[in-house]
């Protein structure tokens, strides 16, 4: 059963991609609308024709589908709207609550400028309130501006807010090309839209004081404030490149599952009790606004990496090498499988090495040597592990896997005993370079998985290959 009283909405300005800050405001309003079962609104505020384009509208389409935050009504285009912005205008007009101003830019810049010389606040100073003529010189509208000492801010995040109503000027409604400011769009779509809770980042706070006067002067009921604090970096400065990508679609292009990144910022600034990894129903069970917290949320990318481990291995193999065939590099040599009665699939090797990706990208790089012959051996694995001093040991495994009649974990237990035994080694130092052969990585899954995996054919195949490089590392 839908609540009809709970509508927020997500409005976003389209002049990049989605970043992590928008996407946490949209979700904290999906999480909210969802929880209360009310309503999630799209709108795409548009109206700066200049930075607004449909490659970013686009953007921001993709990363909200990528991480599966659905609306319930529109998208709607402020574009779309100017009708109805060009109506209220008039309606305010005629009240008197608002008028034309013909005051040039460079007449308004040297106001201000002889404001701020003189200690006072740069404000326009309402020299065209009174004024009765309609010249046909270019004009704004401005709100004829309350004047008012004080104004109280509701917040539910925040708790009351107070501002100074004398700081605030007539500010502009509507431009001289005829499109509105951001304030008075949002107004106007916020009444029009019947939006119950404003959930946005807390940059707006100085917004929403003018927003509640021209609120009030449309006698219009107030939605109320919920001001998300910012995102900031480990450096405890607001969140930027420097302090990693900050783009929704870039943390799908480096391997990251959607659901994941979700539970993570969904995690920046809120939280229920100590848990930190929750299913989309939990999320939408627990969250409120009442759990929000007032400081800004520190971005960790360790944490972020640790979330995204635990949702890799919680991944059905199946569904997970369907997810990881994107990040696969082109695979110059196939293995030929066909020897084996029972050739492992995408599904079967990423099973084996899930546990320990902690991203696709990472995943995709750890199963390529298990798809592809020509898989690259790294000088750091060259020079550590496949030395001439392995060539003996490396031969000593050729030879005892070859005497193998079952090809089974308790054979090669068996034969990897014996080696050690004539080389008096350990385990562990017998793996490090029958390791490195066989996968040009320094780590893998337990050695016995590794060579299952590959079989009889390919793992002779590759210590052969491995004995004739390591004849070239001292």
């Amino acid at each position: 059963m839908t609540d009809s009283s709970i509508r927020v909405r997500f409005a976003p300005s389209p002049t990049g991609h989605l970043h992590l800050g928008g996407a946490r405001t949209a979700l904290f309003n999906y999480l909210f609308a969802r929880h209360h079962k009310g309503t999630f609104v799209l709108r795409i505020e548009d109206t700066d024709r200049e930075r607004s384009t449909k490659e970013s509208i686009q953007a921001i389409f993709d990363g909200l589908q990528w991480l599966s935050i659905d609306w319930d009504e529109g998208p709607f285009y402020q574009s779309e709207r100017l009708n109805k912005y060009n109506e209220i205008s008039r309606l305010l007009l005629e009240s008197g609550k608002a008028y034309r101003c013909y005051c040039t830019p460079q007449d308004l810049e040297a106001r201000r400028q002889e404001a701020i010389s003189k200690g006072l606040p740069p404000k326009y100073d309402g020299r065209c309130r009174l004024r009765s003529d309609n010249p046909p010189d270019p004009f704004v509208i401005r709100f004829k501006n309350t004047e008012v000492s004080e104004i109280i801010v509701p917040d539910l995040i925040r708790g009351p807010m107070s501002f100074n109503g004398n700081l605030l000027d007539d500010w502009v409604l509507v431009r001289s090309d005829g499109y509105p400011t951001y304030n008075f769009a949002v107004v106007v779509d916020d009444v029009d839209m019947r939006i119950s809770h404003v959930i946005r980042g807390d940059d707006h706070i100085n917004n929403t004081p003018r927003q509640i006067s021209l609120f009030q002067a449309l006698g219009a009921p107030l939605p109320k404030f919920a001001h998300i604090p910012m995102i900031h970096g480990a450096d405890r400065a607001k969140l930027s490149k420097r302090h990693g990508a900050t783009s929704v679609m870039a943390y799908k292009d480096m391997g990251y599952l959607p659901h994941a990144l979700v539970n993570y910022i969904a995690r920046l600034g809120w939280s229920h009790k100590d848990q930190e990894v929750f299913t989309r129903d939990e999320l939408i069970t627990f969250f409120d606004l009442d759990k929000v917290g007032s400081s800004p949320a520190v971005f960790n990318m360790e944490k972020l990496l640790w979330l995204n481990a635990q949702y890799i291995k919680g991944t059905p193999s199946p569904e997970l090498a369907d997810l990881v065939k994107p990040f696969l590099k082109t695979i110059q040599s196939p293995i030929d499988y066909l020897s084996s009665d029972s050739p492992p699939g995408l599904a079967q090797i990423v099973e084996v090495w899930k546990s320990r990706s902690r991203t696709l990208l990472e995943l995709a790089e750890s199963v390529h040597p298990f798809l592809d012959k020509e898989f690259p051996y790294s000088e750091h694995v060259l020079s550590m592990y496949l030395t001439k001093q392995a060539i003996p040991l490396l031969q000593s495994f050729a030879s005892r896997f070859k005497e193998i009649q079952d090809w089974n974990k308790p054979s090669l237990e068996e034969a990897i005993h014996e080696t050690g035994k004539e080389f008096g080694l350990k385990l562990s130092q017998l793996a490090q370079p029958l390791r490195a052969a066989l996968t040009g990585q320094h780590v893998s899954p337990g050695i016995y998985d590794v060579i299952l995996l590959l079989g009889r054919r390919e793992v002779n195949h590759r210590i052969q290959k491995a004995i004739s490089m390591a004849g070239g590392h001292t």
